[in-house]
């Protein structure tokens, strides 16, 4: 994204804050770098499917039901940017059947492990069926792989996971269809849902600061401004003190109602920006590269879009109705 080129001054206090922050791109929980331990070759004939991130077995799981031997590579909470395999993902990619991942390099050490010799299985890149958005980044154009936030990008997602089952189980072409339909109908009511609870906030407060660039689909489908990030696309990146500072700024010029952490990233540096800016910290973390434990609130796709979106809505001064799906 554009950084803004203003500068001020909060020099020390932001620069203690940004120290005390960096580590908000490894805080990667525990629990994630053993997901596929213990992996192994289904015996019972279904196909053994992987997915890389928690989003991607969800649509997976919903489309295959109990005919498929699902793995899913990263826990609820990891965040796919920075992950580092494990032994077990790679003996869960050399059993696999069928491997699922995003692409547009959401997961780069996964895909490189995808890329390296005696993974043998069809590797399907879903979030690549979906035009990019295209955001500077360090003077370059790259695409922005955070697509599932329009949720009807979702939708020729869940067709490519149906199809690819398909051509891996034949005999289970009913089921799978019948249950990407049912999804995609799911997916369709929440899309108008989200769009209906956006349109209450305030057109001068549609207004979206969150700690990294991974609500820009979500902004141009549903009406708000991305108009701040602590860091880009990826959670590798570390911000410098001038890009808290102009971050600051921007919250303070604009008005900005509140500001949101994410579930995936240490929040304690986002919580020194909205500190010094004045501004309100949502109470509830977005969930961004990851859906959330169980029993959360937001443990799927769908349960996650619409709690980020009553947080969205409520912090920015728009009134919420429950869904009817």
């Amino acid at each position: 994204m554009q950084r803004i080129s203003l500068f001020s001054r909060y020099g020390s206090l932001l620069i203690l804050g940004l120290a005390a922050g960096l580590g908000l791109a490894s805080c990667e929980p525990p629990e994630s770098r053993t997901s596929t331990e213990g992996a192994t070759a289904p015996e019972d004939g279904r196909p053994a499917v992987v997915a890389t991130s928690t989003l991607i077995a969800d649509w997976a799981s919903e489309v295959g039901g109990d005919q498929i031997e699902l793995t899913s590579i990263l826990q609820p909470g990891a965040d796919p940017h920075v992950y580092e395999p494990v032994p077990a993902d790679s003996i869960a990619f050399e059993q696999a059947d069928l491997i699922f991942y995003n692409g547009y390099n959401l997961e780069p050490n996964l895909i490189r492990l995808l890329n390296a010799a005696g993974v043998n299985a069809r590797r399907v890149a879903v979030g690549e069926v979906v035009p990019p958005l295209d955001l500077e980044e360090d003077g370059a154009t790259v695409p922005d792989p955070h697509v599932w936030g329009d949720a009807s990008n979702v939708i020729p997602m869940v067709e490519t996971i149906r199809d690819q089952l398909i051509e891996l189980a034949p005999d289970q072409e009913a089921l799978f269809t019948q249950n990407a339909a049912a999804y995609i109908d799911e997916l369709d009511q929440l899309h108008s849902w989200i769009a209906d609870q956006t349109a209450t906030i305030p057109p001068d407060q549609r207004l979206l600061v969150t700690t990294h660039d991974a609500f820009q689909y979500y902004a141009n489908a549903y009406g708000l401004s991305v108009v701040g990030t602590l860091i880009g696309l990826s959670t590798e990146e570390q911000p410098s003190a001038r890009t808290v500072q102009q971050l600051v700024q921007t919250i303070r010029q604009l008005g900005v109602p509140a500001i949101f952490a994410e579930t995936t990233i240490n929040p304690q540096l986002i919580t020194t920006v909205a500190n010094e800016a004045g501004v309100t910290l949502a109470p509830e973390q977005l969930y961004s590269d990851s859906v959330g434990a169980p029993g959360s609130g937001g443990d799927t796709y769908l349960t996650m879009m619409v709690a980020n979106t009553r947080t969205i809505v409520e912090n920015l001064g728009g009134t919420v109705t429950e869904p009817g799906f």
